[in-house]
């Protein structure tokens, strides 16, 4: 794989103090030409999940060879390992916490190795603090990559499994797909993990959250303001919305919630006997 010298980060840090600009700095210094691009910082705290169902979605807009970090943390300097993952023409590293499950999920060939200390010091890391892997791990080594200078067997040993993802696929029946709610956007907008083409056999889709039922709809402008809606969002996922307001605030529902979509012109099914 020939890097691209383009590197993407993925933190939970948000932009308070200097930890994001701080991992920029030790990237250029290994790679002046290094182009660095800020995924998202806003990762909800410690939650692996949104990261890899962020990262598993944004990664294939960015040119082949492209390194992506992704730093959600909550076991920084405790025993949990740290993995380099070769997939789909991209390398991603992570704390092996279940956030690149579904990177690997979903792309079967995917190559896993998990970084080890003697490895690690054959590019200059030997003393990485407790605390900020960011800077001392994760950032010199997505420079090692960008620049060509190391392959995914070079950073340790290859393993056969990653620890699985925080949050459930999708539960799939007849007439019906249930998941739940992964992120919540800028404008209140409540992003489920229900993947658009596991509902485009359904005739009259609607989509279920607490004791509230919403149209599928194309776009918000398709229904009047502060009216909800439900749709299949630029990610391919389906969303539920308030037109011009938040529909987290709206209707008290965040992360986890549980969704449901139907399929209301699929027959019911009975219990059997």
């Amino acid at each position: 794989m020939k890097p691209s010298g383009v590197i993407t980060i993925t933190t939970d840090f948000g932009h308070q103090g200097p930890f994001v600009g701080v991992m920029k700095g030790v990237i250029l210094r290994r790679l002046p030409d290094a182009r660095i691009i800020d995924l998202t910082h806003e990762i909800v705290v410690h939650w692996p999940a949104e990261a890899g169902f962020w990262l598993a979605r944004a990664f294939a807009y960015f040119p082949p060879g492209t390194v992506h970090i992704a730093v959600v943390d909550p076991g920084v300097g405790t025993s949990r390992d740290i993995i380099a993952v070769s997939a789909a023409g991209h390398w991603f590293l992570a704390p092996d916490n279940g956030l690149l499950a579904p990177i690997v999920t979903r792309h079967p060939e995917a190559a896993v190795v998990r970084l080890t200390a003697p490895r690690l010091a054959k590019f200059g890391i030997h003393s990485p603090s407790a605390t900020f892997h960011g800077r001392d791990i994760f950032a010199p080594i997505a420079a090692e990559l960008a620049a060509g200078r190391c392959a995914l067997s070079d950073l340790g040993e290859r393993v056969t499994s990653v620890v699985p993802a925080w949050v459930d696929e999708p539960t799939v029946e007849a007439g019906s797909v249930s998941g739940v709610v992964i992120a919540l956007d800028h404008f209140g907008n409540l992003i489920t993990n229900i993947d658009g083409p596991l509902i485009e056999g359904f005739r009259e889709p609607r989509v279920h959250a607490g004791t509230h039922v919403f149209p599928l709809l194309r776009t918000y402008g398709d229904t009047q303001p502060g009216q909800y809606l439900a749709l299949v969002n630029s990610f391919g996922v389906i969303e539920i919305a308030r037109a011009e307001q938040s529909a987290a605030e709206g209707l008290g529902l965040g992360r986890g919630a549980p969704v449901t979509v139907r399929d209301h012109a699929a027959p019911l099914s009975r219990p059997k006997g």
